[in-house]
C-alpha cells in the first residue's frame, strides 16, 4: 500500500465493551454517523471492529462479530467512497465478508496466527496490517515478559514478512501493538525505537490512543481524558509512523497541522 503522507485512521468500535468507547456506536446509525464525522474531521482511513480486544476481554463468535460490523461497513462504504476502510478482525470468515462489503484492508491483531487468514489475504490481495500481540486479549497483560521487546517484535515481523514474501506478496503494514502484551516499560521502549520497525521497509501503523500506558504515566484513570497524552505520543513518533490509529481525529489532525507547519 503506497502512502505518500501521514494518515489519520479513525477508530470505529461497534462493540458494547471496548475499553474507551464501548456501547457508543453499537447501533448502526450512530456508528455510520461517527464514521462520517471522523472523515469530516480529517480521517482518511476508518478502522471498523466488532470485538473488544481490551485486556482480559473474552472473545465472541465470528457470526456475532459479522452481524455487528458488516451492516455498518456496507453503509460506511456507500457514504464514504474516498476513505480507506479496514476491518479489524482475526476471523478469516469475517475478513472475507468485509472485503465483499467493501473493505480495503485487513487489520489482524493476531498477526496472521491463523493460516486461513493468510489464505484470505493472498486470495483477495488486500493490504494486511500485521500487529504484534503476545498472548491473547484475555491473558496478554498477565505479567508480559521479554528479553528484548524491540528485538522480539522485529523478529516477529521479519518472520511474517518472509512468509508472505514466499508467496510473492508484499502489501504489508506493520503495527508493533502498543498495549497488547506489553507493560509500561515495554511500550516506552517500542515508542522510543519506532525507527527500527520503520527500517524494515514497510508502512508503520501506531495505535497509542487513550491507552493505559498514558494513564500510568499521567495518573489519569479515565481513557477519554488521555487525549493530550495520545497527541504527545503521536508527535514523538511522527517521523517514523505512517498511519496513526486514534479515537480523537479532530485533535490529532489539529496537532499535525501545527506541527507540520513548524517543521517547514
Amino acid at each position: 500500500m503506497k502512502i505518500n503522507s501521514k494518515v489519520i485512521c479513525g477508530i470505529l468500535n461497534v462493540t458494547p465493551d471496548s475499553f474507551s468507547d464501548g456501547g457508543l456506536y453499537l447501533e448502526k446509525e450512530k456508528a455510520v454517523s461517527r464514521a462520517v464525522l471522523m472523515a469530516e474531521e480529517g480521517a482518511k482511513w476508518i478502522d471498523i471492529g466488532g470485538q473488544s480486544s481490551r485486556p482480559f476481554s473474552n472473545p465472541i463468535s465470528a457470526s456475532e462479530e459479522m452481524n455487528r460490523v458488516i451492516p455498518v461497513l456496507t453503509e460506511v462504504r456507500r457514504k464514504l467512497q474516498n476513505v480507506v476502510i479496514s476491518i479489524d478482525t482475526y476471523y478469516p470468515e469475517v475478513a472475507i465478508e468485509a472485503v465483499k462489503a467493501g473493505a480495503d484492508v485487513i487489520n489482524d491483531i493476531t498477526g496472521l496466527r491463523d493460516e486461513n487468514m493468510i489464505e484470505v489475504v493472498l486470495r483477495y490481495k488486500k493490504p494486511v496490517v500485521i500487529m504484534h500481540m503476545k498472548g491473547t486479549p484475555s491473558d496478554m497483560q498477565k505479567e508480559p515478559f521479554y528479553e528484548d521487546v524491540v528485538d522480539e517484535i522485529k523478529n516477529f515481523f521479519n518472520e511474517k514478512i518472509k512468509t508472505l514474501n514466499k508467496y510473492g506478496y508484499d502489501d504489508i503494514i506493520l503495527d508493533p501493538g502498543i498495549g497488547f502484551g506489553k507493560n509500561l516499560e515495554h511500550n516506552i521502549e517500542i515508542i522510543k525505537n519506532m525507527k527500527i520497525f520503520k527500517s524494515l521497509g514497510y508502512p508503520i501503523m501506531f495505535g497509542p490512543s487513550r491507552k493505559s500506558f498514558i494513564g500510568a504515566i499521567s495518573g489519569e484513570k479515565k481513557p477519554e481524558k488521555r487525549v493530550s497524552g495520545t497527541v504527545s505520543a503521536c508527535l514523538y513518533c511522527y517521523e517514523f509512523v505512517d498511519i496513526f490509529r486514534v479515537h480523537d481525529v479532530y485533535e490529532i489532525n489539529q496537532a499535525f497541522s501545527v506541527f507540520e507547519k513548524l517543521l517547514k
